[in-house]
């Protein structure tokens, strides 16, 4: 067995925990609310169209984005915004199997319990429930398979799942990690399908054997599976320091970093990865994570809703009077290097057409197709590139940051919005083109931290100072090299940037 694939396995326990707890919860909050609804939009035919229309609702918008709505919705991140889209997303076909069941039962059957004498309460539960079981079922199995596999996009709004090996697996480029993480989420979804349906087979049958062995198997998958999370508390006493990190490979890395100086200086650390930029920024604000690594320009251009460039010792210092003021957040640190956009061509590429700046690039941008990552198009610094140098390129294509480099190197695209210490900027030969008006702010990496941590944590303050001017920008495209190209680990790559 690969030293690759045992890390990973030693994740498992608690990832697959937390994922089950998720959607275990889910399922069951959502069952609990829409079987009686269900029961209800049976009798009140003039509601039924209306709620049914809002659950299909539901299901239209993307997974993830409902998750990351949830968040503004609910001022917090983690389970709770992650269980309420899960509930949500289960509604539908709990609601309209059981509709559609009870509606489907044989006429001439209620009329023989009306018959009898039977009330709507005991037709209902003697005649419509046990013949509409079957269908019934079925949309509970299809809503459980839907939100096992939807509680995997519940990592980016901070609730930890199986979803963590995913992200960070396609982010560092750790293909062991997303098929573990792929693999572990299937099992769960056909262990859980597969124990549903015993359920049902025992119930048609009134078989109590089966109903015991069924009800025994849940059990123990519940308690091998949340035990632990449920009764996994460290006894460790020193203080806990939660540290966030965004979507990306500097960012893993520098989570690494950071949790080691901590871990030396008498803190335990828990890391929460691959949050969204604007969550881990309202999560620290909230006290929900208590340090991340964040940069200037996206704090200048996204949280400031600044478009200008008044130069790099100005916005940091603007920067920092700004999250003081309003936040609370001190920026303790920073990092010593710049990781800041930059529109990237091949050198082939760049020579042939003779651009060496993002002002060269104009004239030749009809013909040309950009790459970007899923926010740069919608950045106030792509709209203040276009504004400053005219371009108009003839297709913009939003991928993700992995795939960009080799979409350039394919010639897919012709134009890359690059970060400037990502190390296959110098693998893949590119060019980055010289942003001569000054429309992208500088971006330096800093340490921020969390209102009121460094009361709540004597030491932290002083800890996290440590890091200032620890890291330049050879060392960081260095280690970010290592793990994108070489297939290190974001560990070793931490430990790369502490030993120079």
């Amino acid at each position: 067995m690969s030293a690759t694939l045992v890390q990973q396995l030693e994740l498992l326990p608690d990832y697959l925990g937390r994922h089950l707890l998720l959607s275990v919860t889910a399922l069951a909050i959502g069952i609990a609310l829409s079987l009686p609804l269900a029961f209800a939009l049976v009798r009140l035919k003039a509601l039924r169209a209306p709620v049914l229309m809002v659950a299909s609702a539901v299901q239209t918008i993307p997974g993830l984005a409902l998750l990351a709505l949830m968040v503004p919705v609910l001022g917090r991140i983690g389970f709770l915004p992650a269980a309420i889209a899960l509930v949500l997303y289960s509604a539908l076909p709990v609601l309209r199997n059981t509709v559609t069941g009870i509606e489907d039962v044989d006429p001439d059957l209620i009329e023989a319990g009306r018959g009898l004498g039977m009330t709507p309460n005991q037709l209902l539960l003697k005649v419509q429930l046990p013949l509409a079981l079957p269908v019934i079922v079925a949309g509970i199995r299809t809503a459980t398979v839907w939100v096992v596999g939807l509680a995997t996009l519940s990592t980016p709004v901070g609730a930890t799942s199986l979803g963590n090996y995913i992200f960070s697996g396609l982010q560092t480029q750790n293909y062991t990690a997303v098929l573990v993480g792929c693999i572990a989420a299937a099992a769960l979804a056909l262990v859980l399908d597969g124990l549903i349906r015993a359920i049902e087979i025992a119930l048609v049958r009134r078989d109590r054997t089966l109903m015991g062995a069924a009800a025994l198997a849940t059990i123990a998958l519940l308690t091998a599976g949340l035990a632990p999370v449920l009764l996994g508390g460290s006894a460790d006493a020193r203080p806990r320091v939660v540290i966030g990190t965004k979507t990306f490979t500097e960012q893993y890395v520098l989570g690494r970093l950071i949790a080691s100086e901590l871990e030396a200086a008498g803190f335990r650390t828990q890391m929460l990865e691959s949050l969204g930029s604007t969550v881990a920024f309202d999560a620290l604000a909230a006290g929900r994570i208590d340090c991340y690594v964040d940069y200037t320009g996206t704090i200048w251009a996204n949280h400031m809703r600044r478009a200008d460039n008044p130069g790099r010792e100005a916005v940091m210092r603007d920067v920092t009077a700004w999250l003081a003021r309003t936040h609370a957040i001190e920026l303790v640190a920073a990092l010593g290097f710049e990781n800041a956009y930059a529109l990237a061509m091949t050198r082939e590429r760049a020579a042939a057409l003779g651009v060496r700046t993002i002002a060269d690039l104009a004239a030749h941008a009809p013909e040309l197709a950009i790459g970007g990552d899923y926010e740069f198009f919608s950045r106030p610094e792509w709209r203040d590139l276009r504004a400053r140098y005219g371009l108009a390129f003839g297709d913009l294509v939003t991928m993700d940051p992995t795939l960009m480099y080799a979409a350039l190197a394919g010639d897919e695209v012709d134009v890359i919005s690059a970060f400037s210490t990502d190390g296959r900027i110098a693998a893949f030969d590119l060019t980055l083109l010289e942003d001569t008006a000054g429309a992208l702010p500088p971006y330096d990496a800093v340490v921020l931290m969390a209102p009121g941590a460094a009361e709540r944590l004597p030491g932290l303050r002083a800890a996290l100072a440590g890091l200032a001017g620890a890291v330049d920008d050879e060392t960081m495209r260095a280690a970010n090299k290592h793990v994108d190209l070489d297939g290190g680990t974001v560990e070793d790559a931490a430990r790369l940037i502490s030993s120079r």
